[in-house]
């Protein structure tokens, strides 16, 4: 773990910056690249300009701890039934209209983050809890990328796998010195479509892309895609056709991709919740497209949460609410009938924490 330099409790000098021309300070962490003044605080909120550096103002503080189902994330190829310490700060380096987390994402307090905890000691109340992995999430753990890189290697040192939930919002550089501690990540494609990411994300799809490429070709990282589907804003069967022919022709057929229900939030309050038969709709047009394994998310859809092989047809890992019920994988994670070997991260047999997700209390 690298030695952090403390300006003062909770605050540490940052990665991923440098003093420009006019006297101010760039943050090179996303592609953003606020450049700031004394004072200033980023886009995320988060990383500040102080004492001549880049500052992190959250380091160990968190907007809560909660073990979750790891199939909350979404993540239905990483370990199904198992549970993961799940955690988040404040801020973000996007500002979606439609934000499903904004009361932790839009915070603009440090005092949000009520809890404290060093990463050993994430890391001891994971294992405690019989968790099998740590997550980053609530809001996008790349604007605390030095927490969460040494809460990964506190985790990694107790035999814990460790995932990020992320929009993907992330430079070169960075995305591989923080993607280098993950063991699988969901990323939330918004849409495919940069007038969507500019007008409603505040944002850029190309940096998006370039991530998912990334940790599809140039990593082991387990990869997930969740794209988020808004009446009226990136649901036509003509946008979900673009998305899913970006996803097989860039990742291939066997990323899972999760397709999930919107509900009126922040900034987009008049917007109606996705109907159930749109995302149905788009789970057939993207089974269609190629993709092997694509979920409804957000709505109660047992066919649409459960795996199917691809080529037999069998019901692999069957779902509702995040439960499991038949398990037909064989102890190396094929098919019993064609032998198929399921893509994804599996133990010999899965877990049993179910749907439950229970809030916990970490001492610093």
């Amino acid at each position: 773990m690298p030695e952090r330099v403390f300006l003062e409790p909770g605050v540490i000098v940052g990665e991923w910056w440098h003093r420009t021309d006019d006297d101010r300070w760039q943050c090179d962490l996303c592609p953003r690249g606020c450049r700031l003044r004394e004072g200033q605080r980023g886009f995320c909120f988060i990383r500040q300009a102080r004492n001549g550096v880049i500052a992190l103002t959250s380091y160990g503080r968190a907007s809560g701890f909660c073990i979750d189902p790891i199939e909350k994330k979404p993540l239905y190829h990483f370990y199904p039934g198992t549970a993961v310490l799940s955690f988040g700060t404040a801020g973000c380096n996007l500002g979606c209209r439609f934000c499903q987390n904004w009361d932790i994402s839009k915070a603009r307090s440090l005092d949000r983050l009520f809890a404290r905890a060093t990463p050993a000691a994430v890391a001891d109340a994971a294992v405690a809890a019989g968790c099998r992995s740590i997550a980053f999430t609530y809001n996008d753990p790349v604007i605390f990328a030095e927490y969460a890189i040494d809460c990964a290697e506190a985790a990694h040192a107790r035999g814990l796998q460790t995932v990020a939930v992320s929009a993907g919002y992330i430079n070169p550089a960075a995305r591989q010195d923080f993607f280098a501690h993950i063991d699988a990540a969901n990323i939330d494609l918004k849409a495919i479509d940069q007038d969507f990411y500019r007008r409603v994300c505040l944002g850029d799809l190309a940096p998006v892309l370039d991530t998912l490429r990334y940790l599809y070709h140039e990593t082991t990282v387990w990869l997930e895609v969740t794209n988020l589907l808004i009446p009226g804003h990136n649901d036509a069967p003509e946008q979900v056709a673009r998305l899913c022919e970006w996803l097989v022709t860039n990742l291939g057929p066997d990323v899972p991709l999760h397709l999930s229900a919107f509900y009126p939030a922040y900034r987009m309050l008049d917007v109606p919740p996705t109907p159930r038969a749109t995302l149905i709709r788009a789970r057939d047009q993207a089974l269609a497209a190629g993709l092997r394994y694509v979920y409804t998310g957000n709505i109660h859809n047992p066919p649409g949460e459960t795996t199917t092989c691809p080529a037999c047809g069998t019901r692999l890992i069957e779902r509702d609410w995040y439960r499991l019920g038949c398990w037909n994988l064989d102890a190396q994670g094929r098919c019993p009938r064609c032998g198929l070997a399921l893509p994804g991260r599996f133990d010999p047999r899965p877990g049993h924490w179910g749907r439950r997700c229970v809030p916990v209390e970490i001492g610093a």
